[in-house]
This record gives structure tokens, sequence and C-alpha cells, in this order.
């Protein structure tokens, strides 16, 4: 073979294996990237489910309350200053 070919075919070889290379490579990072997002999407979920039983648990809570307690919204007079004290 004369010294162009050899380069020639040394050459695409090279190529050849690097771009298979960047392809294995590439589909690892995709793969290792979408993992990473289901871990991401299970702990919001989990963050979520933890977020609704602390609701659920206050609400029961409230009404729980609401049975021996008179609770009102604020959104009546505010209460007038207290008279009394040392006087100063």
């Amino acid at each position: 073979m004369s010294r162009a070919s050899q380069i020639t075919l040394a050459t695409t070889c090279f190529t050849t294996i690097s771009i298979i290379a960047f392809v294995h490579w590439s589909q690892k990072a995709d793969k290792a990237a979408m993992h990473a997002g289901v871990i991401r999407d299970y702990e919001q979920q989990r963050v979520k489910r933890e977020r609704q039983a602390d609701f659920e648990m206050q609400r029961e809570l409230e009404q729980e309350y609401r049975k021996f307690q008179t609770v009102s919204d604020g959104g009546g007079p505010a209460a007038p200053p207290q008279q009394g004290g040392t006087g100063r």
C-alpha cells in the first residue's frame, strides 16, 4: 500500500473508533441524566406526600380544637388596650 492510503486508512479507523467511543459515552451520560430525573421526581413526590399528610394532620387538629374553643377569623376590630398596670 502506498503511504497516502496507509495514512487515509489510519485516519479513518481512528475517526471511526473516536465516534463510536463518543456515542457510547453520550448514551451513558444521557442514561445517567434520565435516571437522576427519575430520582428527583420520586423525591418531589415524597415531599408532596409528606406535606399533604402534615396538612391533613393540621386540619384534623384544627377541627378538634374548634370543638373546644371559639376561633375567630381575625377580621374583627382590634382589642382595646388593657387599662391598669403601674400607672407610669
